[in-house]
């Protein structure tokens, strides 16, 4: 089972797996989720990395919203309370997922990006 057939179950019967439709439940899940599929030793998918990589960058970009908070305060921020922010996240995770990621995620970031790839090379 990947991350992403996990997320469609319990979009559909948060309680089941949180307890609540919760953003912040959510997102302690999927730590949990990594956590323990990392010491069985069970390798991401190329589309699990690039979520578990680009996710909280995308987002700070497609929301404008510069901070060192995790990805669920981010929603959070944008909702009125966790319930609205684990729908939306949904909603947000569907355009990640839809994107193309050869696209810069920021200007500013690819082009530091692209500057220390110059140093390395």
């Amino acid at each position: 089972m990947t991350l992403f057939n996990l997320l469609e179950k319990i979009k559909t019967k948060p309680g089941l797996y949180l307890g609540t439709a919760s953003i912040t439940h959510l997102r302690m899940f999927i730590v949990g989720y990594r956590f323990a599929r990392a010491e069985m030793g069970i390798i991401n998918t190329e589309a699990e990395s690039d979520f578990y990589k680009n996710f909280q960058p995308w987002l700070q970009n497609r929301l404008s919203i510069r901070t060192v908070n995790a990805w669920d305060k981010i929603v959070l921020l944008t909702c009125i309370d966790e319930k609205a922010a684990f729908d939306y996240f949904f909603q947000l995770l569907d355009e990640f997922l839809q994107r193309d990621p050869n696209r810069d995620l920021d200007p500013i970031l690819s082009e530091s990006s692209s500057q220390d790839a110059q140093k390395i090379a």
